[in-house]
């Protein structure tokens, strides 16, 4: 009785800390102009249908969304974190913190790869949570969930659930699509998420998972259900490294980006595996990607990754995108039986799907400029006629009345010089051009007619 006694006291301390930094979240729907209203019918006092005079109002008691999710409160003046998917298209979104308050929420930032999004509310004083470190977690160990399964939470006042350490560095189901075969949208089909035993009812995505001491190890994110079963596998986010760093960039409202190596990466065969060889084969280098300027070549083992050791292309792909962009990434590689390193600085990956920035990377005089791997090698070709190999960087927008608009300067454009000096990477074309007060001229890729622009200058 006592080790239960103290387990229950461990579970109510640690839910009592914590729920104040749990938010419900609804997700509303803009109604297409022109379209009816529906109404819920609803029994009078003497069991008579009745219509109310108007809709339930987001911040009504009353109101119930036909979508919802949970968030958590990551910082006090109104930034809450939730999960990418809890998002849609032509949406509105309330939020209720745990004092009953609603709020009209607004995007912060948006990130597909991670499936983590930041909202922004009008408020002060709230309560942020403790983020733990989920490197710690064991198989077994007791964790907590609060969410609002099912928007029963509308009110503010979450509803809690525990259970055990399933699982780790688990892989989510893939959802193939016509835009991606593989149905490997984000760094989690490859291997990072905490398996829990824990009921995750639908509306708790986006709410924590917690250590018995109160904090946050885990961002609960999905269930996976098996035909013919009805119990489901609970899957949260881990709370590392690359969790803190996505998340403290979505805070900002700026772009999460990720590193790219450029390889096509293949397992091993079977009869290598049990022959006691380990890692993956390059199966194909991108010609002018960062492997192929580093030195990596087609057949080769890799088997490390900055001494993490890979197993599988799906570790190659989940250890070099949990790194950003320009990192330093250490490949331990066997070339024709011969173990080597090469140490490469890694580019851009081309994100999937829709990201949401409001603070963008700031523009240089009317233009912005990015990776030229910011692209898919197929859209990179299709939209602007380059390769990766084209040494350059990408212009990707351009803003009409502006010095860039007027020199001639158009979105899809490569830029392989400022002056005379190469740039490859947005951080060596802003440092060419601000050294410089008066005109900028600069090098376009493939205009032999006219491969030289000057930039006037102004903002």
């Amino acid at each position: 009785m006592a080790a239960a006694a103290g387990l229950e006291k461990a579970l109510v301390e640690a839910i009592a800390r914590c729920e104040k930094s749990v938010v419900a979240i609804a997700r509303v729907r803009k109604e297409p102009v022109g379209e009816m209203p529906t109404f819920e019918f609803r029994p009078d006092a003497f069991g008579r249908r009745m219509l109310p005079a108007a809709a339930p109002q987001p911040a009504d008691p009353d109101f119930v969304p036909n979508e919802y999710g949970t968030g958590v409160v990551v910082d006090a003046r109104g930034l809450i974190l939730t999960a990418y998917h809890v998002l849609g298209e032509q949406s509105e979104y309330y939020v209720t913190t745990h004092e009953r308050k609603v709020y009209r929420a607004r995007i912060k930032g948006a990130d597909p790869r991670s499936d983590l999004a930041v909202l922004t509310i009008d408020a002060v004083g709230l309560a942020p949570m403790a983020f733990g470190d989920a490197a710690e977690l064991k198989k077994g160990q007791i964790v907590i969930t609060l969410g609002n399964p099912y928007a029963i939470a509308r009110d503010g006042q979450v509803s809690a659930g525990w259970g055990i350490v399933a699982n780790l560095a688990r892989k989510a189901p893939p959802t193939p699509d016509e835009s991606d075969p593989t149905g490997k949208q984000t760094l989690h089909h490859f291997g990072t998420l905490i398996q829990t035993d824990a009921r995750l009812n639908l509306g708790t995505s986006g709410g924590p998972l917690l250590s018995l001491k109160g904090q946050m190890v885990g961002l609960t994110v999905a269930l996976a259900a098996t035909a013919g079963y009805e119990s489901a596998a609970g899957y949260a986010i881990p709370v590392d490294q690359t969790f803190r760093r996505v998340v403290d960039t979505l805070k900002q409202g700026r772009e999460v980006e990720y590193g790219f190596l450029g390889i096509q990466p293949v397992n091993l065969s079977p009869q290598e595996m049990l022959a006691g060889q380990r890692g993956m084969r390059v199966d194909r280098v991108v010609p002018g990607a960062p492997a192929a300027r580093f030195g990596l070549k087609g057949d080769d083992i890799i088997t490390a990754v900055n001494d993490q050791p890979i197993y599988d292309a799906d570790g190659l792909v989940l250890e070099v995108g949990k790194l950003p962009v320009e990192a330093a990434a250490r490949l331990s590689v066997v070339r024709g039986g011969r173990p080597r390193t090469l140490e490469v600085t890694l580019a851009k990956y081309p994100v999937r799907g829709k990201k949401i920035i409001t603070e963008p990377a700031p523009a240089w005089r009317g233009m912005r400029v990015d990776y030229a791997t910011a692209l898919l090698e197929a859209d990179l070709r299709a939209r602007t006629g380059w390769s990766f190999a084209d040494e350059g960087v990408l212009v990707a927008e351009v803003q009409d009345d502006t010095p860039a608009f007027a020199a001639g300067i158009r979105r899809g454009m490569l830029i392989s010089h400022v002056g005379r000096t190469a740039v490859r990477t947005p951080r060596e074309f802003h440092a060419a051009v601000g050294t410089k007060n008066g005109p900028v001229q600069l090098r376009i890729v493939g205009d032999a007619d006219n491969p030289l622009r000057t930039v006037a200058a102004g903002s």
